[in-house]
């Protein structure tokens, strides 16, 4: 018997809930298996408390889109799509903790493509760590973690790219280079998003106008909001709400 085969034949005798139930015993680590779908498959007790359940019978079969803001929901999966068509995997990638809209928080994730016995991609795994920068993080994660945790707290603001290289102790072309290498957008993409995932909040819980949400979330005006938003979401931001308000009165 060759190792694959050795390898294949002990994993088939074990009882994959118990295996699984291992990666419960890492509370900072967030981990879990997903289908070509996205349908959730496997989720650990970090996983559950991101996605705001207490057992994990109350994720398996649904998708990042029952638990996180459209726009993030969205992101995760143009990720997981990203990974199981190429094949490549995404290896410890800074992006903001998906505890809840807006986290200034950051969480390390990896994601690899699961294949089958014929070497067919059939599906995603992954984890996600939440950053510590006082316990010697990658240089990377403690100078972005002060640019990020700014973002999300300023986002109202113009912020100016030269402003947030400062932040991070780089050159401008150092900044754009290393912080699109980290978190796979620009800065300003980043910070488009923390403004629509804090806009698509506003949307569902207030009944504040669209044009005021649009000018607190730091949109020029009415009009620029509504193309960066449609952009984003594929729908204006008042078909968006009322969708919303429609889901809470059918639950």
């Amino acid at each position: 018997m060759n190792k694959t085969s050795l390898v294949r034949s002990f994993f088939s005798q074990v009882a994959v809930t118990e295996f699984l139930d291992l990666f419960n015993l890492q509370p900072e680590v967030s981990f879990f298996v997903k289908d070509l779908r996205g349908r959730f498959l496997a989720i650990n007790q970090r996983g559950c408390e991101y996605c705001g359940v207490l057992d994990r019978s109350e994720v398996i079969g649904r998708t990042d889109f029952d638990f996180f803001p459209s726009q993030r929901a969205e992101s995760y999966r143009q990720d997981d799509e990203q990974v199981m068509r190429t094949g490549e995997p995404i290896i410890n990638r800074l992006e903001s903790a998906p505890e809840m809209a807006g986290s200034p928080r950051l969480v390390m994730t990896s994601k690899i493509p699961l294949r089958n016995v014929e070497g067919v991609v059939v599906g995603i795994a992954g984890f996600s760590r939440q950053v510590d920068t006082k316990r010697g993080e990658s240089k990377d994660a403690k100078r972005f973690a002060n640019v990020v945790e700014y973002l999300h707290s300023n986002y109202q603001q113009k912020l100016n790219t030269s402003e947030l290289a400062a932040k991070a102790k780089l050159s401008v072309s150092q900044f754009d280079r290393q912080f699109r290498r980290v978190f796979g957008v620009s800065a300003r993409q980043y910070l488009s998003r923390v403004r629509l995932e804090v806009a698509c909040r506003e949307l569902t819980q207030t009944d504040e106008t669209v044009a005021t949400i649009a000018i607190g979330c730091g949109f020029f005006d009415h009009a620029h909001f509504s193309r960066c938003f449609r952009k984003q979401m594929n729908v204006s931001p008042s078909e968006y709400r009322c969708s919303k308000k429609s889901e809470c009165k059918i639950r």
